[in-house]
């Protein structure tokens, strides 16, 4: 069901006895999801490379989409995610399996999805989500909203908020977190108008001067929370483990810096750098 794209390490040593049926199976790497968004990318392998590292424990990371994120976790093919968007973005997806999976605890707060446009735009001429509805500026954004992957909550809203603000006549262009980053680098470099759903973290807002417009309706919910979800049974199973994940907590603004760090480099690259930049911080989450 899952396609496997970095397993980090080697399963552990089988021992024979009970004794080492039981350490098998405590060594068993811990499988972690998730979406191919950079936010989740980061804070996914950063977790990982403690895990290894401080923790001593294996770790094998499996990217799939949202819905199958849930799915595994609820089914416990997947021992964690690190993305649930809650309340409003993924309030479908969690709906479905809250009984089925624990919280472990909250990665970041303030995350906010919303709707984008270049500084380059007066905010004289689109403020609003409501702007949108003008003719000359329907014209000039070509009817279309450039959005991402279809299974996004943020993809939901969105279509939501054209219906909430009567934008019948727009197209939402459904594509994916890299064709979305695509179409808004080359409208920048010729300073084309466009509006784009995004979210934050995200590091596009360090590489592009950007600005979210107002939603006065509120289609695209309010700033929320990103939690750890984990299989029922897995702070029973991995104590040590589960424990570290319920004290990881980054603040956005690092966590924007670390990922355009990684857009410069690489993502195992800014994962070393934050983790040698914020050693207390660390500590902290390890329980030394």
């Amino acid at each position: 069901m899952f396609k496997t794209i970095t397993t980090i390490g080697l399963a552990a040593m089988l021992v024979a006895g009970p004794a080492g049926a039981s350490f098998a199976k405590e060594a068993k790497p811990v499988k972690i999801g998730w979406a191919a968004w950079s936010d989740a990318e980061f804070v996914t392998k950063l977790a990982a490379k403690i895990i290894k590292d401080e923790l001593g424990r294996e770790v094998e990371l499996v990217q799939t989409d949202v819905a199958p994120l849930y799915q595994g976790v609820s089914r416990g093919d997947l021992d964690a995610m690190m993305m649930a968007w809650l309340p409003q973005t993924h309030a479908d997806y969690y709906g479905k399996v809250k009984d089925k999976v624990e919280t472990l605890g909250t990665v970041y707060e303030g995350a906010k999805l919303g709707w984008v446009v270049p500084a380059y735009i007066p905010e004289s001429e689109l403020n609003s989500i409501e702007d949108l509805q003008k003719p000359e500026i329907r014209q000039k954004l070509g009817s279309t909203v450039q959005g991402i992957d279809p299974g996004a909550g943020l993809t939901r809203l969105s279509e939501k908020a054209l219906k909430d603000y009567g934008l019948e006549d727009y197209k939402l262009q459904i594509s994916s977190e890299a064709g979305m980053l695509t179409s808004v680098d080359r409208a920048v470099r010729t300073e084309k108008w466009f509006v784009a759903t995004s979210w934050s973290p995200h590091w596009m807002f360090g590489k592009y001067e950007l600005r979210y417009i107002a939603d006065p309706k509120s289609s695209l919910g309010e700033a929320e929370h990103v939690d750890v979800l984990a299989r029922q049974g897995f702070k029973q199973d991995n104590p040590e483990v589960a424990a570290f994940l319920t004290r990881m907590k980054l603040p956005i603004g690092d966590l924007e810096a670390a990922m355009f760090e990684a857009q410069q480099t690489s993502y195992d690259a800014a994962v070393e750098k934050y983790i040698a930049d914020h050693p207390d911080q660390v500590k902290v989450w390890i329980g030394s």
